[in-house]
């Protein structure tokens, strides 16, 4: 399978051969993993439509993400699921972490800017 660009068609066969959980037991778990998106993608709506920014939750759910995918696969992924207009959230928060890669195929990182508030907050921590 062609992993170039990733879209829906080929992300679940991208993110399956560039998982690295040893202690994952079973595909069940494969998705409960992959479920952290969702708790991610979740976070960052709110924080968008004027809700609270939950930083620490934030933060550990991608941290965890980055544990089971190298950098560049969790990035990859991670852009490829979540909205462009959350980008900058997302992006601010992979900084944040030292994980931003130079670059991926999917989006020009660089064009996407970080977000003030966010910066501000994860500053406090």
């Amino acid at each position: 399978m062609n992993f170039e660009l990733l879209n829906n068609d080929n992300l679940i066969f991208y993110a399956m051969r560039m998982y690295e959980n040893p202690q994952c037991k079973n595909i069940q778990e494969f998705y409960e993993d992959m479920d952290r998106i969702k708790y991610i993608k979740r976070l960052l709506i709110k924080y968008k439509n004027g809700g609270e920014l939950r930083e620490r939750l934030l933060l550990n759910h991608i941290i965890v993400f980055y544990n089971i995918f190298n950098i560049e696969a969790a990035t990859r992924i991670l852009f490829t699921e979540i909205k462009p207009e959350l980008h900058p959230f997302l992006k601010t928060f992979i900084v944040f972490l030292n994980n931003l890669p130079k670059k991926i195929p999917e989006f020009d990182l660089v064009s996407i800017p970080l977000d003030r508030r966010i910066i501000n907050k994860l500053r406090e921590i």
